[in-house]
C-alpha cells in the first residue's frame, strides 16, 4: 500500500484549498481512509475520516468547512477545505487502515499506512 498526499500550499484566511491522496494497493471497501494534521509542537490530530461504509466523521474544529471524499475510479481521497483559518495551518497527512474499530477511528495509531504529508499555510 502506498499513499501520496498533494495539494498543499499558501492560502489567505477565508480561502479554499483541496488536498488529494493518491493511493495504490487500497480497496476502499475494506479500508478506513483519513486525513490527519500536525501543527508545530502539537500532536497529530484527526481532520476527517471516511469509513468503508461511506460514513464520514470530522474533527470538531473543521465540521461544516471540510469535506472528505473518495473517487474509486481515480483511486484518490480528497479533502476539500473551505473558509480556512490561520489555525488550520499544519502538515496534513492522509492515512489508511484496515480493521479499524469504530471507537478507535480518531486514533492515529489505528492506521497502518501514511502518506508523506503536505504543508498547508493559511495567512491571516
Amino acid at each position: 500500500v502506498q499513499l501520496q498526499a498533494s495539494g498543499g500550499g499558501l492560502v489567505q484566511a477565508g480561502g479554499s484549498l483541496k488536498l488529494s491522496c493518491t493511493t495504490s494497493g487500497v480497496t476502499f471497501s475494506r479500508y478506513h481512509m483519513a486525513w490527519f494534521r500536525q501543527a508545530p509542537g502539537n500532536e497529530r490530530v484527526v481532520v476527517a475520516i471516511r469509513r468503508p461504509s461511506g460514513d464520514t466523521h470530522y474533527g470538531d474544529s473543521v465540521k461544516g468547512r471540510f469535506t472528505i471524499a473518495r473517487d474509486s475510479a481515480k483511486k484518490t481521497v480528497s479533502l476539500q477545505m473551505n473558509s480556512l483559518k490561520a489555525a488550520d495551518t499544519a502538515v496534513y497527512y492522509c492515512a489508511g487502515g484496515r480493521g479499524v474499530i469504530l471507537s478507535n477511528i480518531r486514533n492515529p495509531s489505528a492506521y497502518n499506512y501514511w502518506g508523506q504529508g503536505t504543508l498547508v499555510t493559511v495567512s491571516s
